[in-house]
């Protein structure tokens, strides 16, 4: 007999029981754990695994290849698990609270907002400084979160799944545009946020983490408790009060985090998109539909994307490097094309 669980995800083979789901996990952790290290170690130039291991151990100043792995590569590789999974989080709560499997932070405009704001900042009041980018970032996330929802519940229907991406979609690029020419009329002072712009976990000291992580640290933490109402929520809202959900207070909590967690990420690595979208929809047609558990697979998986689109940006040239932002894409774009072909989304 089939379980309510596993007839919920649409036909998909899931676990029956949490054993299946650890199995999971644990294989998403052995993949983070192989590929952080591939991260101290490929680049350009290669690190042999036992120097990396002895600079963490023994850190030598005056060794070219201690300074690579520990000032260069630690950062980011500690970036890329932070803001990967900040932002799979934030896209797995949005598709969640609008029940909506192609949602994400970047089709829902939210990364939009936050780096057009960050772009303002810089542009008109000249901050520089990854402190001021976050503050601008945050600003940019919630207040383009709640114009979206805003201008899609206009419509005659309200704020159905399909108007709050084409809104987003519109809106990101009515951003983008006046971005770009804000950005034209003094390319000199955004010379340094190129590389940001299309999204990378490069060049980045660890004072970028410590400046995001009480953030991100917040939103995850936020997500975690909001998990149990979504589920609830997926039933419906009617089936949601009569369960004893608050739904007002479940959507205001999914906001905070998705704020907070798009908008810290952002403001670090810059508008890295379809990883939102991507894991989590991976995530629930692999362990079905409970929320918790969609949320606890995404913080593996989601790093597991990034560090991998940014091991391969390394590699992919014999001598310079493609941003993580540009392999996600290309990753990402032929994903959205066969979820948006396909005839109904697995677990919503």
């Amino acid at each position: 007999m089939r379980s309510p669980q596993a007839s919920l995800a649409d036909g998909h083979v899931v676990p029956r029981n949490d054993i299946g789901r650890l199995m999971i996990a644990a294989l998403g952790l052995l993949l983070l754990i192989g590929l952080g290290l591939g991260s101290l170690v490929l680049g350009v130039r290669a690190i042999h695994p036992l120097t990396a291991i002895e600079a963490f151990l023994s850190y030598d100043p005056t060794l070219r290849d201690h300074i690579i792995a520990w000032d260069y590569r630690l950062p980011r590789l500690t970036l890329a698990v932070l803001c990967g999974a900040a932002f799979g989080v934030s896209g797995a709560l949005i598709q969640a609270a609008m029940r909506n499997p192609l949602a994400d932070p970047g089709l829902l405009g939210v990364n939009s907002g936050a780096a057009f704001f960050v772009t303002l900042a810089v542009g008109v009041l000249g901050w520089q400084s990854i402190d001021a980018y976050l503050w601008a970032a945050l600003a940019g996330a919630i207040v383009v979160t709640l114009l979206v929802y805003a201008i899609g519940a206009a419509g005659r229907d309200g704020a159905t799944p399909v108007q709050l991406v084409l809104s987003g979609v519109a809106l990101s690029a009515v951003l983008g545009g006046i971005g770009s020419a804000v950005t034209l009329l003094d390319p000199q002072a955004f010379e340094a946020m190129r590389q940001w712009s299309v999204g990378s976990v490069s060049g980045r000291d660890m004072h970028a983490v410590s400046a995001i992580t009480p953030f991100i640290a917040t939103g995850l933490v936020v997500a975690l408790v909001v998990a149990r109402p979504l589920n609830a929520l997926a039933l419906g809202e009617d089936f949601a009060r009569s369960l004893g959900a608050d739904i007002l207070k479940t959507r205001i909590l999914v906001v905070v985090s998705v704020t907070l967690l798009a908008g810290a990420a952002t403001a670090a690595a810059g508008p890295i998109g379809f990883i939102g979208l991507m894991v989590p929809h991976a995530v629930r047609w692999l362990a079905g539909p409970d929320q918790r558990w969609i949320i606890l697979l995404t913080m593996v998986f989601s790093p597991v994307l990034l560090l991998a689109a940014d091991i391969v940006g390394r590699l992919v040239l014999p001598s310079a490097e493609i941003e993580a932002g540009i392999v996600t894409a290309f990753l990402g774009a032929p994903v959205l094309i066969l979820m948006a072909r396909r005839s109904k989304a697995s677990g919503l």
